[in-house]
C-alpha cells in the first residue's frame, strides 16, 4: 500500500480551490481593465496624444510642412524675447514656492491657537474660489495710475501728499506772444524777461488752468497800485470766458490766482517772498534801489503726485507675484494647517515643559514635522508657478508685457497672439514640459511615500 501511495503523481497544490482564487483574480483585472479603460482613452487623448504630437510638431518649421530638426529649439535659446520669459519664470520659481511656504506656515502657527481660526482660514481661502480671469481684471484696477481708481495709488497720493504741500496751479504756464511779461527760467518756473524797480509793478498773467479748478476765494484781477519804494504786481488767469480782453493786462472778468508763492531775485537770489491774495495781488515793501526780477518757483506748477507705476517697466513682475500671493496663499495656509493639526501635541508640550521657548519650539520641532507636508506643498506651487499665464496676460499692459512674460505667456503668443509659429511653440511647450517634469515625479513619489 506504501509503495501504491508513493508510485501516485502529488496533487496539485490547492486543489479545485486554487483555480478558483485564479478565476476571480482574473475576472478582477478584467472589471478593473473595463473600468480603467474609458480614463485611460481620455487620459491618452487629452494629454498622450498632445504631447508626443507637440514633440514632433516641434521638429517642423511655422507651416509644419519642412522639417527643420532641432532648429526651433536654437531658436529658442536664442530668441530675445524668449529669454526674458525663461528668466522671467525662473524668478517666479526661485520667489514665488518660497514666499507662499513661508507664508502659509507662519498664518497656520500664529492661527493655530486662537478660536476663530476657521473663519480666518475661510477669508484668506476665499481667493481661490476666484477664477484667475476675475482676479487679473481686480489687480488690474488695483494698480491702475489714475488715483481716481487705482487703490493702491490712492493711497500713496493721500500719504505723499500728508507730509508734502501740493502745487496750487499744476500744468499752468506763462502767456507767451504779444504781452508776454514772463519766462521760461530752466527749472520748471518763471521769471519776469525785463527788469524791474522799487516803485513799479508787473503784471503775471497765467493760462493753462481751467477757471472751474479755480479756488473758491478767487475773486475779480485787481491791477497792482504803484508805491513808493515797493515792487507789487498781479497773479492773474490771462483768460476771460467768452472771449475777448487785453494779452498780459487784467480785463474785466479776468480772476486772480490767490496763493501763488512769489519771490524777488537780485543777480539769481531771492531778497524777499511774497504770497497773492484773492485777486491775485501782492507787495514787496522797503525794497532798497536797484534792479530785480519778479520769479514764480515751479513749486506753484509742479504736476500733481499721481502715484507709484505699479504696472511699469520696473514693478510689473513684483506686482503680477502679489496678485499670485493673494490667490495662492490660502492653499499653502490649509494644507500646512491640516499638517500642523495632526502633530502630536504631547511632542510639542514636552518640549515647552523642557523650558523651550516658541521659536526654538517652532525651529526645532514643528518644521521638521512639518517637513513632510512643507515639501508637497512646495513642488506643488513649483508647478502651478511654472505655467502661469492668465495672471500675466491680464494685468500686465500691453507695452510692457514682454517685461513680464513667462514661458507659458510666449508658448501661446509665438503660436496663437500674433506670431503664428506654432513650430517654436511647440518647442517652448515641450521645454516647459521638461521643466515641470521633475517636479512631477518629485510629488508623485512624496504622495507614494505618505500613502505606505
Amino acid at each position: 500500500m506504501a509503495t501504491l501511495q508513493t508510485a501516485l503523481p502529488p496533487a496539485r497544490a490547492g486543489g479545485p480551490h486554487g483555480t478558483g482564487a485564479r478565476r476571480r483574480s482574473r475576472r478582477a483585472k478584467i472589471t478593473a481593465a473595463v473600468f480603467a479603460l474609458p480614463a485611460l482613452v481620455l487620459l491618452g487623448a487629452l494629454v498622450g496624444y498632445p504631447i508626443v504630437y507637440s514633440v514632433i510638431r516641434s521638429l517642423f518649421d511655422a507651416k509644419g510642412h519642412r522639417f527643420v530638426g532641432l532648429d526651433n529649439y536654437q531658436t529658442l535659446f536664442s530668441d530675445h524675447a524668449t529669454l526674458i520669459a525663461l528668466r522671467n519664470t525662473m524668478v517666479w520659481v526661485l520667489v514665488v514656492p518660497a514666499l507662499l511656504t513661508g507664508i502659509g506656515l507662519v498664518l497656520a502657527v500664529l492661527t493655530d491657537r486662537v478660536r476663530w481660526k476657521t473663519a480666518f482660514k475661510l477669508v484668506i481661502f476665499m481667493p481661490m474660489a476666484v477664477s484667475f480671469l476675475a482676479a487679473g481684471i481686480t489687480f488690474r484696477l488695483v494698480y491702475d495710475q489714475d488715483p481716481d481708481r487705482g487703490v493702491l495709488n490712492a493711497v500713496a497720493v493721500s500719504v505723499h501728499d500728508a507730509f508734502h504741500d501740493s502745487a496750487s496751479y499744476p500744468g499752468a504756464r506763462a502767456r507767451q506772444g504779444a504781452g508776454a511779461t514772463l519766462q521760461g527760467d530752466g527749472h520748471g518756473g518763471f521769471a519776469t524777461s525785463a527788469a524791474t524797480s522799487p516803485g513799479s509793478t508787473v503784471s503775471l498773467g497765467m493760462v493753462g488752468i481751467l477757471p472751474a479748478k479755480l479756488p473758491k476765494d478767487s475773486v475779480q484781477a485787481a491791477p497792482a497800485a504803484a508805491r513808493p519804494g515797493s515792487v507789487s504786481g498781479t497773479v492773474f488767469l490771462d483768460f476771460r470766458p467768452g472771449g475777448g480782453g487785453r494779452p498780459g493786462q487784467v480785463d474785466p472778468g479776468e480772476r486772480g490766482l490767490p496763493g501763488v508763492h512769489v519771490r524777488l531775485e537780485k543777480d539769481g537770489h531771492t531778497v524777499a517772498k511774497a504770497t497773492s491774495g484773492p485777486d491775485g495781488t501782492f507787495r514787496f515793501a522797503k525794497v532798497p534801489d536797484g534792479s530785480y526780477q519778479v520769479a514764480l518757483p515751479k513749486s506753484n506748477f509742479a504736476t500733481a503726485y499721481s502715484g507709484i507705476s505699479w504696472l511699469g517697466p520696473g514693478l510689473v513682475t513684483p506686482a503680477i507675484m502679489a496678485a499670485y500671493l493673494w490667490v495662492w496663499t490660502g492653499f499653502a495656509l490649509v494644507l500646512i494647517g491640516a499638517g500642523l493639526a495632526a502633530l502630536p501635541r504631547e511632542v510639542l508640550e514636552a518640549a515647552r515643559m523642557d523650558g523651550a521657548t516658541e521659536w526654538q519650539t517652532f525651529r526645532r520641532i514643528t518644521v521638521p514635522l512639518l517637513a513632510p507636508v512643507l515639501s508637497v506643498v512646495f513642488v506643488t506651487l513649483v508647478i502651478n508657478v511654472m505655467k502661469v499665464f492668465d495672471l500675466v496676460y491680464i494685468i500686465a499692459p500691453g507695452p510692457v508685457q514682454q517685461n513680464a512674460n513667462v514661458l507659458a505667456l510666449q508658448m501661446w503668443l509665438v503660436s496663437f497672439g500674433g506670431g503664428n509659429n506654432q513650430g517654436l511653440g511647440s518647442a517652448i511647450g515641450v521645454v516647459l514640459l521638461l521643466l515641470v517634469v521633475p517636479a512631477m515625479v518629485l510629488n508623485i513619489r512624496r504622495f507614494r511615500r505618505s500613502g505606505s
